[in-house]
């Protein structure tokens, strides 16, 4: 693609469609938003999702961030690896670890229950449902919390959808901002 679909709003205008929507002000200085503002209730309607998994969940978050490594490396969501690779790295995961998602199986870092949310997330990537045996790991390493089971899932669904908005909208990256931390490899 050579840009983006839905041009990305000015940030001072979607900071404005922000206030209105009620999406926080500072969501309006990332490119997605600057696109997904084109449309406030559905921005905010994602920006609700994401923020109570982000700031409220119950499911672990680096295993949230590796689980959304994972889906920005299957899906090739340059977009989506890109911003999260400073969340994940913010949040005190290491660069072994998110580099690790590319191929997990083979990455020595990861204990029971990394590797069952990432085959998890393999499964829903790939066949759009959790197996039943990936859902058995999933409880067992997970202690077998429905909230945090469900969280899971929604997490899994919630950030394939992102990784579809961002590729089909064509959402750039932030200005300055390099491609494929932190080797520019890409799948």
């Amino acid at each position: 693609m050579t840009g983006p679909r839905v041009p990305r709003l000015p940030v001072e205008e979607a900071k404005a469609a922000a206030d209105e929507a009620g999406v926080p002000n500072y969501m309006a200085e990332l490119a997605i938003f600057q696109v997904l503002l084109n449309h406030p209730l559905l921005a905010r309607s994602i920006n609700d999702l994401l923020a109570s998994m982000l700031w409220h969940g119950s499911l672990d978050p680096r295993l949230r961030e590796l689980v959304i490594m994972r889906i920005g490396w299957l899906t090739a969501a340059d977009y989506e690896w890109t911003q999260h690779w400073r969340v994940a790295q913010g949040l005190g995961v290491s660069a072994d670890d998110l580099l690790g998602v590319r191929d997990w199986r083979a990455h020595e870092g990861f204990g029971p229950a990394e590797r069952a949310v990432l085959a998890a997330t393999d499964d829903v990537v790939r066949d759009g449902a959790v197996s039943a045996e990936n859902w058995a790991a999933c409880q067992r390493e997970l202690a077998g919390d429905p909230a945090v089971l469900i969280e899971l899932v929604t997490a899994i669904a919630a950030w394939r959808m992102i990784a579809t908005i961002v590729q089909s909208l064509d959402v750039p990256l932030e200005d300055g901002v390099a491609s494929w931390p932190p080797d520019g490899q890409a799948p």
